[in-house]
């Protein structure tokens, strides 16, 4: 406990430890989030038939070539065509046939002409502007033609991969599920918000904190009730928790040298979670281990106070997730500013304040209220800004590498 362990090295050693969860069929409408674990590459052209892409009147370009609001032409209609319609038909010279958008084009039709252009007729219809050769026609794989790359394996799912995905005509997707995280606070101290308080009391903020930040870096979350400063309650919530997901999280208990650290006393019982302090402020008391038979469940112990804890999960947690469904990491720092005020920090440590980074200027404002317990100025801030281990301060106009903030 006596040396400090480097940020860089603790990641290195957390992220060598884990195993990427396997890849396995998952139902398209539950992949929000989940990572494909192989290429998926189109079997059909998308769009799979050459289709209207507005609402109007299929018809032969030469037709309609002289159309114009001082002469305009008029043609019978001689059918519809409705979105959805799998009828075939073909259109004859010198006629129309009423389209829908995405309905299937009629044989022989060139061009479509928009519903504005003309006044609407149901039998005969007029129209005043000419439509050249494939005037609002979708072709069919104009999008996307079989044997084209869809999607890369590593590929996180969103709305817009998911909707490639149906487009596609995939049900189901083989992937690298959410991971399943469980967030479990302790403290004698700790009320849930809503519930009165008393002096001595304070209310839980890190849970709800921790478990919105799992959820956005990917994670399905459930949050545990707080586990009061008792070891052995504190070693049946973890074991209990840990059999049913992918990641544990815990916070608070892990200080160095107190005499009511429970969850470093629950843990150490297990011997497979090592506490140490890394070289960090905020966020010096960490450990991290593996619990259980294989696939075994790793889990991070992080500090008490709601700043440390946040850093802490940004740095180390956030990027395991990654790991855990296969993906690279990316390194600590996610840009770069110039400071506007000088900063401070201690020797032999990386330290993380928080700041507002203006993104026109370039520039980073450090926030007043640096302490590891004041969680307001962590609310107001949109990045950390990274002060390196030999640097004790910094004086305005450096430029300092940043951490963004969800």
């Amino acid at each position: 406990m006596t040396s400090l362990q480097t940020v860089d090295s603790y990641r290195e050693e957390i992220f060598a430890s884990l195993t990427p969860l396997a890849p396995q069929e998952i139902p398209l409408a539950e992949a929000d989030g989940a990572v494909l674990a192989s290429d998926v590459i189109a079997a059909w052209p998308l769009p799979g038939f050459d289709n209207s892409a507005m609402d109007g009147y299929a018809v032969i370009a030469a037709d309609v070539a002289s159309a114009s609001t001082e002469h305009p032409v008029t043609l019978p209609v001689e059918a519809e065509a409705p979105a959805g319609d799998t009828t075939s038909r073909t259109l004859s010279p010198g006629r129309v046939i009423k389209i829908m958008t995405g309905a299937l084009l009629p044989a022989g039709a060139e061009a479509v002409v928009p519903v504005e252009w003309t006044d609407g007729g149901s039998e005969r219809v007029t129209i005043t502007r000419p439509a050249g050769q494939g005037h609002a026609i979708r072709r069919a794989g104009d999008d996307a033609r079989p044997g084209d790359l869809l999607l890369a394996a590593g590929t996180r799912l969103g709305p817009a991969q998911i909707g490639v995905l149906a487009a596609a005509g995939h049900g189901a997707i083989v992937a690298r599920r959410r991971p399943r995280v469980t967030v479990i606070s302790t403290g004698n101290e700790l009320a849930e918000p809503g519930t009165p308080l008393v002096p001595g009391l304070i209310w839980n903020s890190n849970s709800y904190m921790l478990a919105s930040a799992a959820r956005q870096a990917g994670c399905d979350v459930t949050r545990h009730t707080v586990v009061r400063d008792d070891p052995a309650a504190v070693l049946a919530a973890i074991e209990l928790a840990a059999a049913t997901v992918d990641l544990l999280v815990t916070s608070g208990g892990v200080s160095m040298g107190g005499e009511h650290d429970a969850v470093k006393a629950a843990l150490s019982i297990l011997g497979s979670v090592g506490f140490r302090k890394i070289a960090m402020q905020p966020g010096m008391p960490q450990g991290f281990g593996l619990l259980g038979s294989p696939p075994r469940t790793p889990i991070f112990t992080l500090p008490g106070n709601p700043v440390s804890a946040m850093v802490s999960f940004r740095i180390f947690v956030e990027p395991a997730v990654r790991v855990l469904q296969g993906l690279q990491v990316p390194p600590v720092s996610t840009g770069s500013g110039l400071l506007t005020d000088p900063v401070r920090s201690p020797a032999g440590r990386r330290s993380f304040l928080r700041g507002i980074y203006d993104r026109q200027a370039a520039t980073v404002a450090p926030l007043t209220g640096q302490n590891s317990h004041q969680i307001a100025s962590l609310a107001r801030a949109n990045v950390l800004i990274m002060v390196p281990e030999p640097d004790t301060e910094l004086p305005a106009g450096t430029e300092v590498d940043l951490v963004d903030l969800p």
